[in-house]
């Protein structure tokens, strides 16, 4: 899986769609064309690096939230962080204008930290509504319920002020084009911590797949370690959202591969998932390059394409295991 990742991130600096892109030609001729290496460097090579955290992001809060919640059809954002993130987004581009991926460095930093902020306080919103996090369920549906209200209020001021459509539109469907460096460093700052973090508090997950009355017979101490990957999971899905927009299905779909290929513990998922949702948004990157050329399709759009028809493969699939 590291060697996928590293091909890709060979071809994702290589291959490009945009106006003036010319290739592996560019790549080749960078170490003597100034143009060809600002090319790579200052464009394709945060671009890829930038993907590969924020699919590394998704995959790891996927693995986290499925384990958490034991069910596999968690994802990073069920617990109403994406719509908190638009919410975010559409009150800052109300107040300030701008569009969500403008390059200049104040409307950059407002518009993603009102993302991270919005992801956060929703979450902090669900733990308020569901009372703490000992009952899972509550939990559940106050994250559902969260997610339809703050998403509503981002449609309602979208609707109030129709000057920041076009700049919602390009957060909801997700993109990579503009992460520079400093959103890689702080995207890989955050990953190195939350794996840390997601590695030491695995065996609580193991605990929680055999029950929770399994869990507290083991003498764990459920309610500070539910906090804590609730945390974790915002801090990563908030970190991501904040950088690319919100794409879809990456983190629900890398714990799935990852559990379809090996049956292992969860720090092992945790890790892996993490390293297939980075292989997964840069594939699907490449791909978002190249399918629409000279065009790019959002990446958003593509993955959700893709993720809608590996669960709808899925399904058809344990019909016809059940069948049989």
């Amino acid at each position: 899986m590291a060697l996928s990742l590293l091909v890709l991130c060979v071809l994702g600096i290589a291959l490009g769609s945009a106006v003036g892109s010319t290739g592996f030609e560019s790549w080749l001729s960078a170490m003597h064309d100034d143009t060809a290496w600002q090319i790579v460097w200052d464009i394709r090579l945060p671009r890829s690096v930038g993907a590969c955290a924020a699919g590394a992001l998704l995959g790891l809060a996927g693995a986290l939230a499925q384990g958490l919640f034991r069910n596999p059809l968690a994802d990073p954002y069920l617990l109403g962080s994406a719509s908190g993130a638009s919410l975010g987004v559409a009150v800052a581009l109300a107040l300030f204008g701008g569009n969500p991926f403008a390059t200049e460095f104040l409307v950059r930093l407002g518009l993603t930290g009102a993302a991270f902020v919005g992801a956060v306080l929703a979450v902090m919103l669900t733990l308020v509504l569901a009372r703490g996090v000992q009952h899972t369920l509550r939990l559940l549906l106050a994250g559902v319920i969260v997610g339809v209200v703050l998403g509503a209020l981002a449609s309602l001021i979208t609707l109030m002020r129709p000057d920041v459509l076009q700049g919602m539109q390009g957060f909801l469907l997700g993109s990579t084009s503009f992460i520079g460096w400093n959103a890689c460093v702080l995207m890989l700052g955050v990953l190195l911590v939350c794996v840390v973090l997601a590695f030491a508090l695995s065996r609580v997950l193991d605990a929680l797949s055999l029950g929770e009355s399994t869990a507290l017979s083991l003498g764990l101490p459920l309610a500070p370690v539910r906090v804590a990957l609730v945390c974790v999971l915002a801090l990563a899905t908030g970190t991501a959202v904040a950088q690319t927009g919100l794409v879809a299905f990456v983190g629900l779909a890398a714990p799935h591969l990852v559990r379809s290929l090996v049956k292992t513990k969860h720090n092992w998922v945790v890790l892996l998932s993490a390293l297939m949702g980075g292989a997964l948004l840069l594939a699907a990157d490449l791909l978002a390059r190249m399918l629409l050329s000279p065009q790019e399709m959002p990446v958003g759009v593509l993955t959700a394409v893709l993720g809608g028809g590996y669960l709808l493969w899925l399904m058809y699939r344990s019909q016809t295991a059940r069948a049989a």
